[in-house]
């Protein structure tokens, strides 16, 4: 035999086996169709069950602030004092008014009483000793007037001191020392850590599987692996529906150890949801792929699907939602066909 012929037999024989081998050594995965329940994920954002500002309720320079953002704060700690100066005095003034109201008292109840012994002994008329009653009991008036008064200026002088309501955590102080405060103007803003929990909004044609309370689970991001999972305590669905939106919110309480969750921060919530319903009323079939499968080139997003003979295909889909490492495949993949898990080695067959 020619020497070439040979050489040419062996190379392409050479050529075949090494793209079987290269076939044969793809990592694939069986495109999976279910009408089972399946975890879907919802953007939501941590929320502090507990969250207050304190604001101002009178007016008055703020003369001490002993937080700042981030700070631990106990139940009934002082916060911040706002110049009481002016409140002192009024109240001070207000408690020598009643001293001074009480003084005339004593001296109307003495005259009423030396009228009474008068009117007895018939030496007085009936209209002196009413009139000595009158002016009594506009004393006793008085004095009831100026106690109230001072209560309203001792209470009021509490308003210049704001103290924490619960333990927690200063999460916000956007004044500084000297600010005027004024009445509604927020000082401190405290939340409780032990009591947060994720909101998530879920369109209100997504139907949640009766397992919520037990499979769902909560995904926080931007934290250390180990505590990237949380299981929520309670899982609450609200019974209202946005009607801009078409969304209702699911709330999934975090353990009150979770202190790696802090207000406003973005999380994941996992929830399981099932099929929707055919036109023969049975669960409809979805399919899902692992998400290292999806290959998306510019405006095209597509998986890699082995043929008859073993080959890769390179074929356009329309992708659902989002699951625990698998993506709903709406159209495009059929259950039972191999793709690709590695989309870059598949690339590189010819």
């Amino acid at each position: 035999m020619n020497t070439k012929v040979l050489s040419t037999i062996i190379l392409v024989g050479l050529s075949a086996f090494q793209l079987n081998f290269a076939h044969a050594a793809l990592p694939t995965a069986i495109a999976q169709g279910t009408s089972q329940s399946q975890s879907a994920s919802f953007d939501g954002v941590v929320e502090a069950v507990r969250q207050t500002v304190m604001a101002a309720q009178v007016a008055g320079a703020i003369v001490e602030l002993n937080v700042k953002a981030g700070d631990p704060v106990k139940a009934g700690q002082v916060l911040a004092k706002i110049d009481a100066r002016a409140a002192d005095q009024s109240a001070t003034a207000s408690q020598a008014q009643v001293r001074a109201a009480r003084a005339t008292l004593d001296v109307a109840a003495k005259d009423f009483a030396r009228q009474k012994l008068l009117f007895e002994k018939q030496f007085i008329s009936r209209a002196a000793l009413d009139q000595a009653e009158a002016i009594y009991k506009a004393a006793e008036s008085q004095v009831a007037a100026q106690i109230a008064q001072a209560g309203a200026a001792r209470s009021q002088s509490d308003f210049y001191v704001l103290r924490a309501p619960y333990a927690g955590v200063a999460a916000e102080v956007p004044v500084v020392l000297g600010d005027m405060a004024m009445p509604g103007r927020a000082i401190v803003t405290i939340y409780d850590p032990s009591a947060m929990r994720v909101t998530a909004s879920i369109p209100q044609t997504v139907a949640l599987a009766t397992t919520l309370q037990q499979a769902a689970k909560v995904e926080l991001t931007g934290v250390e692996p180990a505590k990237k999972w949380v299981v929520p305590g309670k899982v609450t669905v609200l019974p209202t529906v946005d009607p801009n939106s078409h969304t209702l919110q699911v709330r999934l309480d975090l353990p009150a150890d979770t202190r790696q969750a802090i207000p406003g921060m973005f999380a994941r919530a996992w929830l399981p949801v099932v099929g929707a319903a055919g036109s023969d009323g049975n669960a409809a079939s979805r399919v899902f792929v692992p998400a290292q499968a999806i290959v998306r080139r510019a405006e095209m997003t597509g998986v890699y699907v082995l043929d008859a003979a073993g080959k890769p295909l390179l074929r356009q889909v329309r992708l659902g939602r989002a699951g625990e490492g698998v993506i709903e495949v709406l159209s495009g993949v059929s259950a039972g066909e191999q793709v690709v898990t590695d989309p870059q080695a598949a690339a590189r067959i010819r």
